[in-house]
Order: structure tokens, then sequence, then C-alpha cells
């Protein structure tokens, strides 16, 4: 394992976990927080250490060092994510057989097929057999340069392409891959991709796991598909574009999301980078959930039609569950984002965006077509409608004020808002069950055990020092002895290695230690850990030295004058030491 090692002390932890959630330091040590990406939450718990190069989630609990954040997060096994690290960071990885399993090897394929499928796609719109498929790209304006930057493509429709260039790869393989389907009437394999522009769709680390491909002949009976689900392909957590757009999200703080590809592509050129869509599919929890990690704000640009409405609706209150800033921009004409970039120019698109209001009133707008207002029923059934939006407002004041101004915009009496807003206030709901607080760690254990923990120089002067008498009370004592056996192997200690040797309590414990906002530079450890050792060794001589008194006179009472003798003279030694 010593090519792990090498990974791990060679990348920071920040830098990886950064390109995944936005991190923001805290005090003076290597110490940054973040929204966790492995559970819903609005205010920050998620830690990431520098200096030992760990995360930890105060709120839902997960920790671990970076290789298992990109496991997790990323849905990778050991060696790919060794893999994938090593080839961002330009290490080379060592052709070793422990470092491969044969789920590794068969996600390794699905990539290299993907990849191959791409630069195949991409070849095809340029020959002979893309020439339509050219000719709509330039219909709809989408430049040159726009093709290459989103590797458009093109899949003929011979069906038998992709069968060929994948030949090298096993039948159990192209099965996994989705790329190509095994015939029901007779042996082999055929295209799942026939005449049809294809969009790659890419994962956060830029590489092609999945395709969508819209058809190029009116008498097509699906004018989009998507691929399916494969091992290396999820598409209730995959947003098109993201790779992309995450440095535009971070930076405007912002993401702009739309329905289809070419919208994508269409605002993009439009110098919006911070654009993202759902990949053929409904908006998922997953997908809010990896839009808020880049971001505080969302602009929902959904097409004006029915079906684009209903679905901003349904996104409107995932994003309000998932505490973001919701902003809808309806566009004039009845045009989608990308006709209306195309029409209208990008700095009209832009303008718009940056002028898009509240989510409140489009959904006023909503209810005003739901119901009929000119009805007391229809305008009371409205405002009921929207009450569940504004409740999400987590400011009392701010929902009373926006509260008030739907019902005045709705035409409904002011009453009906306090009487709704007594019955359905979220300020009344019951308190939530007490939350069983973790253990403190008194300051002296705290100081000793992130100094042993971080500094060599610390262990060799003071643990040998530190006996198991003396951490004896500690309610750290068994974290000193688990460092105490790491130790003794080779004098270094991994702080993955010691958190693995650890129960969840006392893990939990480790955490909070190393976790503390402590601004102690190396060069203090050692005197602070000397001084806290010495309060020890202190206070162990005086309850010996108590110790001997109650014996003294327990001796005396018992009338044994010899023993009493002889503890005195020890009792005496002790304290002139």
């Amino acid at each position: 394992m010593e090519f792990v090692e090498q990974l791990k002390s060679a990348v920071d932890i920040v830098r990886v976990i950064g390109e995944y959630v936005r991190l923001r330091r805290v005090g003076a040590t290597g110490r940054w927080v973040g929204l966790c990406p492995f559970h819903q939450e609005k205010t920050p718990s998620f830690n990431v250490n520098q200096t030992r190069q760990f995360y930890k989630c105060f709120g839902c609990g997960v920790s671990g060092d970076m290789l298992k954040f990109v496991m997790e997060i990323d849905g990778l096994t050991f060696p790919e994510t060794l893999k994938l690290l090593a080839e961002r960071n330009g290490i080379p990885m060592p052709k070793r057989t422990e470092y491969a399993d044969a789920d590794s090897k068969l996600r390794g394929a699905l990539m290299e097929m993907h990849a191959i499928a791409a630069q195949v796609f991409q070849a095809n719109l340029r020959g002979e057999q893309g020439a339509a498929a050219r000719e709509y790209l330039a219909r709809r304006g989408v430049s040159q340069e726009s093709i290459e930057t989103f590797q458009l493509g093109y899949s003929d429709s011979s069906g038998q392409t992709l069968v060929r260039r994948l030949g090298d790869f096993s039948p159990e393989q192209l099965e996994a891959s989705g790329l190509v389907r095994r015939r029901q009437e007779g042996p082999g394999f055929y295209d799942s991709f026939r005449g049809r522009l294809m969009f790659p769709i890419d994962n956060e680390s830029g590489k092609v796991i999945a395709f969508g491909g819209r058809a190029m002949r009116d008498d097509d009976p699906a004018k989009y598909i998507n691929s399916g689900e494969t091992q290396i392909y999820r598409k209730s957590s995959v947003l098109y574009n993201l790779h992309r757009a995450r440095g535009g999200m971070r930076t405007s703080d912002r993401v702009v999301l739309v329905e289809g590809y070419m919208d994508v592509i269409g605002v993009y050129s439009a110098g919006v980078t911070e654009v993202v869509a759902s990949c053929g599919t409904a908006l998922t929890n997953g997908q809010v959930r990896t839009i808020h990690r880049h971001a505080d704000t969302v602009v929902v640009n959904f097409d004006p039609d029915t079906a684009g409405a209903n679905a901003a609706e349904k996104a409107i209150q995932l994003f309000l569950d998932e505490g973001i800033r919701v902003k809808v921009l309806g566009l004039e004409g009845g045009l989608d984002p990308d006709e209306y970039v195309k029409q209208q120019g990008a700095d009209a698109y832009r303008a718009k965006l940056d002028s898009a209001s509240g989510y409140f009133h489009w959904l006023a707008d909503r209810a005003r077509l739901k119901f009929d207002m000119k009805t007391p029923e229809g305008r009371v059934d409205a405002f009921k409608f929207l009450l569940p939006a504004v409740q999400k407002l987590p400011d009392r004041l701010e929902r009373a004020a926006v509260a008030n101004d739907l019902a005045s915009y709705l035409g409904v009496d002011a009453s009906l808002v306090l009487d709704q807003f007594k019955r359905s206030s979220p300020d009344r709901k019951a308190a939530p069950a007490q939350v069983q607080r973790p253990v403190s760690i008194p300051e002296l254990e705290k100081i000793l055990l992130c100094a042993v923990v971080s500094s060599e120089q610390v262990r060799a002067q003071v643990l040998e020092r530190l006996t198991p008498e003396l951490t004896a009370k500690f309610v750290t004592r068994d974290i000193f002895e688990v460092i105490r056996q790491v130790s003794s192997t080779n004098g270094t200690i991994e702080f993955s290695a010691l958190e693995g040797r650890l129960s969840p309590g006392d893990q939990a414990l480790l955490h909070q230690a190393v976790m503390a906002d402590e601004s102690i530079e190396e060069a203090d450890l050692l005197g602070r850990a000397e001084a806290c050792l010495r309060r020890l060794e202190s206070d162990a001589k005086r309850r010996w030295i108590d110790d001997l008194r109650g014996r003294v006179r327990a001796a005396e009472r018992e009338g044994n004058m010899e023993e009493a003798i002889r503890l005195m003279a020890e009792l005496l030694k002790r304290e002139r030491e």
C-alpha cells in the first residue's frame, strides 16, 4: 500500500474535496467547512482538516480521507479512485494487480468504450454521413466552437459502426455498456443510437459516461433517446454540463437551470457558463443537492409551454426544501432559452437573467390560471396553493410580508392571511427531540491528544512518560492506548490507521479534538504537551501523597504502629520529592 500513502501525502484533500464542495477556511488552522454532500442541510456541518487530511460531517457522521470521499461521491471502487486521483495529479500509477478487481475492470472498460464512442460520433459528424446533422446545427446557430466544446457528434444509420469499433471488448462488456444491443433474432449486436445528433454526457471529472441522441428524421418515433443506466451512469445524480459549469457557478454563486441540451449550448454560448440541465428526466433530490454544493441561488428557465411550467413548479419545491434561493425567468414570445438567445442576443438574455424575480409572483400567476379568481372561494384556494411555498421561507417576518403581498396580488382578505398563519406556521411546530450531546473532552486532554497525534517529536519525548496510569481517568484513554500501540510499530502515525482502530464513539472524540479551532503553532506543541504532562504528574503525586496520609491514619487507628511508622517514612520521602 506504499502508493496509497504516497498519493495521500502528495495531494491536498482540500483541493480534492473543493472540486465538489464549496469550502471556506475557518480560523488560523487548516480547517475548512461547507455543506455536506452526503445529506440535506442548510447550515454547514461538513469539516475538512487540511493538516491531518481527513473530513468529518457533524450532521450525518460521515468521515474519512480523500480516497473515501471520492469513492462515495463518484460511486467508484477503490482501484478506480486511485487511478482517477493519480491521473488528475500527474502521479504515475504502479502496474500492480492488487489495484484491480473484476468490478473495476468492467467499469474501466465501460469508460474506455464511451470514450471510443465519442470519438466515433465526432468523426461521423465531420464526415459525409454527418451532412444533415451539420445543416441542422447551422440552422440552430450552433458555432463550430460550440460543436467542439460540447464534443457533438453523429451516429450513422447503419447500426454497425460501434459494433465494429468495439470488437475487442467481450460480449458481457458490450451488453453492459448500453452502447450496443444484443439482437433478438440471431447472434451479434447492433448500435443503440442510429441516425442521431449525439450529445455526450460527462461526469464531474469531464469523462464521457452516457449520451443523448436527437432524431434527424421527422418520422422517427422518439425525438430524443438517452442512455440507460449503467455501472458508470446514474441519471438521477448527473447534470448535463456540470463539469464545465462549476467554475461559473462558484464565481456567480448561482446556477441557471434549463431543460434541454440545446438550451445549455445556447445559453453557454451567450457567456453564461453557469448553466446545467437534467439529463432527460425530471429533476431529482440528488441533482438539487449537487447544485447546492456549488451555488446558493438557482434561476429556473424552463420552456414556457405547459410541460415546462409544470416541471418548473415541481423544481421550485425541491429547491425550497433544500434551502436554495429560487428565481424564475420567463421569456416573452413563447421562446425557449436557446431561441431567445438567437433572436434577442446574448446581452438581452444576460440582462433578463440578472433581473429575474423571485418565485412567488411566478407561482401566483400559476395560481391565477389554476383557480377561478372571480369567486372568493377561488381566490382563497389560490392563496392556500401558494401558502406551503411561503412557509418554507426561514425568516418569520419575511414570510408574513410575502404572504400579505401575495394576498393583495390575489385579492384575498388580510384576515385570511393571519388565520392561515396561525394554523400552519412552522414556528408553532413541536420542538424537536433533544439530540444527545457528544461527550466533552477536558482541555488538558484535548491539548495532549492533538499534540501527540500531530507531532512525532511530541510522541518521542512525551508518550513514554504518558503512562496508562496517568490516562486511566481520561475520557480519551482508549484513544491514547491505540496511539501507544500504533506508535510502537514504527514511530509514525497515519490518521486513517489510527481512526480505523477506534470504536465509533472514540472516533467521534478524536474528530472533536482535532477539529477544535486551536491556533497552536507546531513549535508550541511540545511546550504545551510538556506543561500538561507536568500537571498530570504533579496531580498524580499529590493523589499518591493524600492516599499515603489516609493509610497512615488507618494504621494508627488499628494500632499497627510498625506499619504506621513505615508509611510515615515513605510519606516524608514523597513530600521531600
